[in-house]
């Protein structure tokens, strides 16, 4: 069975909703035989490339919140990604356009490293300090997942090297209906959205098993999160 997770390097319940989805999976009895696939989903298409934003700011600006608000607001997502065993800083992160993240993570995948690099960079975008926008930084996140940094490189000034891939993930993702992310695709059967409880992911998986009938969207928890183009959900506790 193949399952396919419409994701953003940007964003928190992409990074929360994998760690998720990785218990759901290990508690699914045929886990040994998915086959999971990562796609490209960009939440800010327009972000200027080469500009990044603070990411406390950019929330307050952008939800119309006062800083305070937008920290706390952040301090509620890291308080479900540490539920989920993962480290998450609320200050000094940055936020800027991912395209390039996107198609060195398509460059991975042709090496067999897409999910190594892919859970590098999620470490390196919500727990660390250095950005994962600086150039240098992403070739070294490259090479410590196993690519070439060369190769890397060579693929990062190219500006249309995959770029043709990470187009027709995106056109993908809205000819199934995903508005937001994280959006899982269970054997083109089965859709999750959001950031649901592992549980649901185990009993998603198990429907997918089980069923034949095309493509319908899973009616999850109403505390599901996501994130998409006008932004990501806050949460309330």
């Amino acid at each position: 069975m193949k399952v396919e997770i419409w994701s953003d390097i940007a964003c928190p319940w992409c990074y929360i909703g994998k760690a998720r989805f990785t218990q759901g999976l290990a508690d699914f009895a045929h886990r040994d035989q998915v086959e999971v696939v990562f796609r490209s989903f960009e939440l800010d298409p327009a972000s200027p490339t080469g500009t990044t934003s603070e990411v406390v700011p950019m929330l307050a600006a952008k939800y119309g919140m006062t800083l305070e608000q937008a920290r706390q607001a952040e301090q509620r997502v890291a308080a479900n990604a540490r539920d989920a065993g993962l480290d998450y800083i609320t200050d000094g992160r940055d936020n800027g356009n991912t395209f390039d993240i996107h198609r060195l993570l398509h460059f991975a995948a042709d090496h067999g490293r897409q999910e190594r690099l892919l859970d590098l960079a999620y470490r390196a975008n919500f727990a660390e300090q250095r950005s994962i926008y600086d150039r240098d930084r992403l070739l070294d996140l490259a090479a410590e997942a196993g690519l070439d940094r060369d190769a890397a490189a060579a693929v990062l000034d190219d500006p249309a090297a995959y770029a043709d891939r990470v187009r027709a993930d995106e056109r993908e993702a809205a000819a199934l209906g995903a508005t937001g992310v994280p959006f899982f695709v269970l054997d083109r059967r089965l859709g999750v959205s959001g950031g649901q409880p592992a549980e649901v992911f185990t009993q998603a998986l198990q429907q997918a098993w089980d069923s034949r009938s095309p493509l319908t969207t899973l009616a999850g928890a109403p505390d599901a999160d996501t994130c998409g183009p006008d932004g990501c959900d806050i949460p309330q506790h």
